[in-house]
């Protein structure tokens, strides 16, 4: 399992030690294709849904509905803000996440549920 989103402010210390915190990975511009990067993201198969909101970790004072919901494309997992943090702050994705992305052409990958269901088997105790 890979986290996209591996931040300090995001994740429980269970998952291991994280890419740093989400400030230091926020860029000066927007990738070209963010627009196509954020669809993935919000088209990504769900693992937990959360309801209620959270709170935008880089201070913009905007809430973030389902935010801390979990999401995999059957090979990395994100948290249910990372669209957002991508869209609102131009955060940086790990550079083997955004060639999977682009490789698929941007379309979320066809759901394998043994693949999601282990994915989630997984996450939940660390939770």
């Amino acid at each position: 399992m890979k986290i996209a989103d591996h931040f300090q402010e995001l994740w429980s210390p269970s998952f291991g030690m994280p890419r740093g915190r989400v400030r230091d990975f926020v860029a000066d511009a927007a990738y070209v294709d963010e627009r196509e990067i954020v669809h993935y993201l919000l088209a990504g198969h769900d693992l937990f849904s959360v309801m209620g909101s959270s709170e935008d970790v880089l201070g913009s004072g905007e809430t973030i509905m389902g935010g801390d919901s979990i999401y995999s494309d059957g090979e990395w997992v994100w948290r249910g803000g990372l669209w957002f943090y991508v869209r609102t702050h131009h955060v940086c994705l790990p550079t083997e996440f955004l060639e999977r992305i682009r490789a698929f052409d941007y379309v979320m990958p066809a759901e394998e549920l043994s693949s999601l269901m282990e994915i989630a088997k997984e996450i939940r105790p660390r939770l």
